[in-house]
């Protein structure tokens, strides 16, 4: 799995406290936005993060470029609706050479199994191929193709909704490949906006897990408080 940060809005935690600040203030957002100093615009930061009000964390966003994964994977990342998604596409993308798959370590660490999955993707593969030597489209050929394919996509995300992703996906009973996506898309915006994201991660590192019952007993350490 490969996560590169292309592009993300620039000092996202001035844009994030200048609007903030727009609501009460009678100058506009340029002024605003030259007159913060560090020390208002954690204040800012401060409120907005312990009050709740997280309409100002929509003003700044990140996009990814993210590769090595499996379909499984992204046909639950996309149900993250507040993004933006461009996907390769298997129904103009034809393959010329049979496919890179992502293949579970529960099965990889049985030799019996790993084998009984590379034949079973082999298989699949030739299958393919022949349909698309026969002149079936590839939109149709692709049908065959199974989720363990790779894929690359890119993907935007503004921080409201990064943070709601970040606590779903870096949790311990997220299936494991979105788990570890999650925690690399962490790891690369943490320092582009460390006040608005130390807190950041599965629900269990600002208190108690949400997921009640279904909680794996096993919480990450707790954050830093605010």
């Amino acid at each position: 799995m490969e996560v590169t940060l292309l592009y993300h809005t620039p000092d996202p935690e001035r844009a994030v406290a200048t609007a903030a600040r727009l609501c009460y203030a009678p100058v506009g957002g340029r002024e605003l936005m030259e007159g913060l100093t560090q020390e208002k615009i954690e204040h800012v930061l401060r409120t907005i993060m312990t009050s709740g009000h997280y309409s100002t964390l929509e003003h700044a966003s990140y996009t990814f470029s993210i590769e090595g994964v499996s379909r499984a994977l992204t046909h639950q990342l996309v149900r993250h609706r507040q993004a933006s998604y461009n996907q390769q596409s298997q129904r103009y993308v034809k393959f010329k050479s049979e496919p890179d798959v992502v293949k579970p370590a529960t099965v990889a660490a049985d030799p019996e199994l790993s084998r009984v999955f590379d034949e079973t993707v082999d298989q699949i593969w030739h299958a393919y191929d022949r349909l698309v030597q026969a002149g079936v489209p590839a939109e149709d050929a692709r049908y065959l193709l199974p989720n363990a394919c790779e894929t690359k996509i890119v993907v935007t995300m503004n921080i409201r909704e990064l943070l709601h992703f970040f606590e779903l996906r870096c949790c311990n009973r997220a299936q494991w490949e979105i788990r570890e996506l999650a925690w690399k898309m962490l790891e690369l915006v943490r320092p582009t906006a460390p006040y608005i994201f130390r807190q950041a991660g599965p629900g269990c590192v600002r208190g108690a897990c949400p997921e009640g019952k279904m909680s794996c007993n096993n919480p990450y350490p707790k954050a830093e408080e605010y």
